[in-house]
């Protein structure tokens, strides 16, 4: 070997040395804080870290010639940090680092990653066929986007899990997304998701990440109960609120909509021991609100929701603006026992025709239209008629394309049913009872329960009803009064029964009892004559509230006010 040559193989060998090759100490750990992904603008820091022998740590970046700036170790002299202050597109891309110590250079480490977001718009993240997904069943999440990108990035928030990284597919209508299948979903822990995108060229230059996606893992555990404060039907630019409760005592309460991305999450209260609620205030309320909703619970310490309540139909009235009529046979005065039939027409062409009755609990009746006379029409027929078909009823029609959106409104129709005397029974907003019948109690969300039922031959004195006022912010039920204006003298003496009801449903309480409604005189001391209300106090469910006189007192005059009944 030439003199030259030996030179030349010595002055390689103290290069590949000097540039870190491999040798005898072990490859030092690099990662970066608070990440490897990280927003545009952004601050990180990149640790390198080796033994208590390092002397010196460098970095160098993939593709770039020139490295980083040596740096000391800190105490205790087994790492090194290197500073980014303002993340950018430069500073994305892959490294690596190694250390020097008396022994010589140490391996390079493993490369890492550093990518930067924001470069882009976002993309869209949604679950199919839904984000609820029973526990152990399978979720595919869609990743979108009208740009063609040609790869997509799925990461699960709160796991050290690498990034999904598919090819996007375009589809006919130009939208380009892929699919990405998402193991069984167990609710050992929350399933939270995003995802983006970036070019072939940039790999490590993502866009704006899309909106997060929770997937909800429902469970077999008790279903809460789903209502509206408002009924079925809403009209635009009403506020709605969807009350969901239960009494298992669930820490949080979830609101999805059939085919939504997302659902609502809102903490439970507890209006009293052993039961929790949550309302969900919709509004103002759009044709995009109308749908099938169902809610679920859960409990602080466990990421397993309930099972589903039962669906609730949002209604909403007022999006084709067509003429519906209705109409009774043979008249808008029946006798009870006889039958009727509402008829809803319209010049339009509708799949379906819907019933409502003013204060009622359940839903609107459904038929499908038939074309007859030049009209598309339904019929409704009903009997033997009682008391209870007493009423104000509307028709509205819908498409079977969207089934919860509605026409305006009929004009109101009244149904008067006339008494086993023959005489008129006009429409009444509250449920009432005959003699010797047992009063249905409520049956849900673990309200008090019982029933009452009325003696034979009950003591012929008028009741007061009164319409519970609401708190306007939080859809609650305050107390109702029912005032005596004329002064309280010696014939309103006497025990009073009061209870409170849903529309249609009735649940009988008899005051003083504990977590029931309570009549009571305001001042609370003994009552000499002259002014005084009689309130009835409740918890904040109902809709309407009945006073009934026990002993003798004789009503003289009675004067309807706003929230109360006045004598």
């Amino acid at each position: 070997m030439t003199p030259t040559l030996t030179a030349l193989l010595c002055l390689g060998e103290i290069s590949r040395r000097g540039r870190g090759d491999p040798r005898t100490l072990p490859k030092p750990a690099l990662w970066a804080e608070p990440g490897s992904v990280i927003i545009r603008g952004s601050p990180v820091t990149i640790w390198c870290q080796g033994n208590s022998e390092a002397q010196e740590y460098r970095l160098d970046k993939e593709g770039i010639l020139e490295p980083w700036d040596p740096q000391n170790p800190l105490e205790p002299k087994n790492k090194a940090r290197f500073s980014i202050p303002f993340m950018t597109e430069h500073h994305a891309g892959r490294y690596r680092c190694y250390y020097h110590s008396p022994e010589g250079w140490s391996e390079r480490s493993d490369p890492l990653e550093l990518v930067v977001t924001g470069a882009y718009s976002k993309p869209t993240l949604s679950a199919l066929p839904s984000p609820v997904v029973a526990s152990g069943g399978n979720v595919t999440l869609r990743c979108g986007s009208q740009r063609g990108y040609q790869h997509f990035v799925l990461i699960e928030e709160g796991e050290h899990r690498l990034p999904q990284t598919l090819d996007s597919q375009q589809l006919r209508s130009g939208w380009f997304q892929a699919l990405f299948p998402v193991r069984p979903v167990t609710p050992s822990h929350r399933w939270t998701f995003r995802c983006y995108y970036y070019y072939n060229n940039t790999p490590q230059v993502w866009s704006h990440p899309s909106d997060p996606l929770e997937i909800l893992a429902s469970g077999v555990s008790r279903k809460p109960s789903l209502l509206t404060l408002q009924g079925p039907v809403v009209a635009p630019g009403e506020t709605l609120t969807l009350q969901c409760g239960s009494n298992v005592g669930y820490d949080r309460f979830a609101l999805y909509k059939e085919g939504e991305r997302d659902f609502l999450q809102r903490p439970g209260q507890q209006p009293q021991a052993g039961l929790s609620q949550a309302n969900f205030t919709l509004g103002p309320v759009r044709g995009s609100h109308g749908g099938q909703y169902r809610c679920y619970g859960a409990h602080n310490l466990s990421s397993e929701w309930s099972a589903p309540s039962d669906p609730l139909d949002i209604l909403i009235s007022g999006q084709f603006y067509v003429t519906v009529s209705l109409s009774v046979q043979p008249g808008p005065t029946v006798a009870s026992g006889e039958n009727v039939t509402l008829l809803c027409q319209s010049q339009g062409q509708f799949h379906t025709f819907l019933l409502t009755k003013e204060g009622a609990a359940h839903p609107p009746l459904h038929l499908s239209s038939k074309y007859r006379a030049h009209k598309y029409q339904a019929e409704f027929p009903m009997g033997p008629v009682t008391s209870a078909h007493a009423g104000t009823y509307r028709c509205y029609s819908s498409l079977s394309s969207n089934p919860h959106l509605l026409s305006v409104p009929s004009d109101p129709l009244e149904l008067v049913v006339s008494g086993p005397s023959g005489g008129s029974s006009p429409p009444r907003t509250g449920p009432r009872s005959t003699p010797g019948e047992s009063l249905r109690p409520l049956g849900e969300r673990g309200l008090p329960q019982g029933s009452l039922s009325l003696p034979k031959d009950p003591i012929p004195l008028p009741s007061r009803t009164g319409l519970c006022p609401r708190d306007s912010e939080a859809g609650q039920v305050r107390s109702g009064g029912f005032k005596a204006e004329g002064g309280v003298g010696a014939q309103h003496a006497g025990a009073a029964l009061s209870w409170a009801v849903h529309p249609g449903r009735v649940s009988i309480h008899q005051s003083p009892e504990a977590q029931l409604p309570s009549s009571s005189a305001f001042p609370s001391t003994p009552q000499t004559s002259g002014h005084s209300s009689l309130k009835n106090r409740l918890r904040p469910f109902w809709d309407r509230l009945f006073l009934e006189p026990l002993m003798l007192p004789v009503w003289v005059s009675t004067r309807l006010l706003p929230g109360s009944f006045s004598y």
